[in-house]
C-alpha cells in the first residue's frame, strides 16, 4: 500500500552516493521525489528503481548547478512547487590537495558550487516554506568544516560556510516551524575521494564509513530533532561541550575596547 504522502523532497547531486541514498531512504518514508544531478541517465535509472519499488512519485531535473542557467532554473522550481516540502542541498565537490598543489580555477569551481549553489537553493525554498508553515532543509556539510586543517582548506573553507550558514538560518527560522540539520560526515565511501583526487583505497579503512550507513544516521539525527549531526561521534556530549565553548565566547566577542592583555603592550 502506498504511503500517504510527505510531500516532495528536492535533492541535489542526487544521481550517484549521498545524494541517491537519501533519495532512496525519503522515498520509503514517503516522500515524492524531485531529483537534481548532471548525469540524465543515472537520474533516469535511479528514478525508475524508487518510483517502481516505493510507488512515489520521482521526477528527474537534469542541471549543472555550477552554471547560472540551470542554477535559476531549479530555484524556480523551489519557488514556484508548493508541493515540496524538503530541500536537501547534496550537490558539493572536494579536495585533497595543498594549496601550492592546486588549480584555482578548480577551487573556484568549488566555492561556486559548495556555497554560491547551496545559499540561492536555500533562499529560493525558505520563503515558500515560511509561507506554508513547514518546511525542512538538510545542508550536507562536513567534517572538515570545524577540522579544516584535514584537506585542502579551501575544501574546509568552503563547508564551514555550509555550518555557519546552517547555524543562523536555525537560529533565524526558529519560530517559524521550518527544521534546518546540518551534516558533518567524516570519510565516506562515495566516488567523492577519486575525484577530489585520492582514490578511496589510499583512505585507511577505520575512517571510511558506508554511504548507506552515514545517510541512515543523518536521518535519524533528523529524526531525534539534531541541529548538527556527525554520524560517526560517539558521544554527542562530545559537540555539545564544543558549541557551549562557542557560546561562552559570544558576550565577549566585540566589546568597545581591547582586551587587557593587548593595552598593556601599547605605549
Amino acid at each position: 500500500m502506498t504511503q500517504h504522502s510527505k510531500g516532495t523532497a528536492l535533492i541535489t547531486g542526487a544521481s550517484s552516493g549521498i545524494g541517491a541514498i537519501y533519495a532512496d531512504r525519503l522515498a520509503r518514508k514517503g516522500y515524492d521525489l524531485i531529483l537534481v544531478a548532471r548525469n540524465q541517465a543515472r537520474l533516469d535509472e535511479l528514478a525508475r528503481r524508487l518510483a517502481d519499488d516505493t510507488g512515489r512519485t520521482v521526477e528527474v531535473v537534469t542541471a549543472d548547478l555550477g552554471k547560472k542557467a540551470d542554477l535559476h532554473r531549479i530555484g524556480q522550481i523551489l519557488q514556484t512547487d508548493a508541493s515540496i516540502t524538503m530541500l536537501v542541498n547534496n550537490a558539493g565537490i572536494g579536495a585533497t590537495a595543498p594549496l601550492l598543489d592546486s588549480d584555482i580555477e578548480k577551487m573556484e569551481e568549488m566555492i561556486t558550487l559548495n556555497v554560491s549553489a547551496l545559499t540561492r537553493l536555500t533562499y529560493a525554498a525558505v520563503p515558500g516554506f515560511v509561507a506554508r508553515g513547514n518546511g525542512a532543509i538538510i545542508n550536507i556539510a562536513s567534517i572538515v568544516g570545524i577540522a579544516p586543517e584535514v584537506l585542502n582548506g579551501v575544501y574546509g573553507g568552503s563547508k564551514a560556510f555550509v555550518l555557519a550558514f546552517t547555524l543562523s538560518l536555525q537560529k533565524e527560522l526558529a519560530e517559524k516551524n521550518i527544521r534546518i540539520q546540518a551534516v558533518l560526515p567524516g570519510a565516506t565511501a562515495t566516488d567523492f575521494w577519486g575525484i577530489a583526487g585520492t582514490p578511496l583505497e589510499h583512505v585507511p579503512s577505520e575512517i571510511v564509513m558506508p554511504a548507506e550507513d552515514m545517510v541512515d544516521a543523518a536521518l535519524a539525527g533528523f529524526d531525534l530533532g539534531e541541529h548538527v549531526t556527525i554520524p560517526s561521534l560517539p558521544d554527542a556530549a562530545d559537540w555539545e561541550a564544543y558549541e557551549a565553548a562557542r557560546q561562552k565566547l559570544m558576550p565577549n566577542l566585540s566589546l568597545s575596547v581591547p582586551a587587557a592583555r593587548y593595552r598593556a603592550l601599547v605605549g
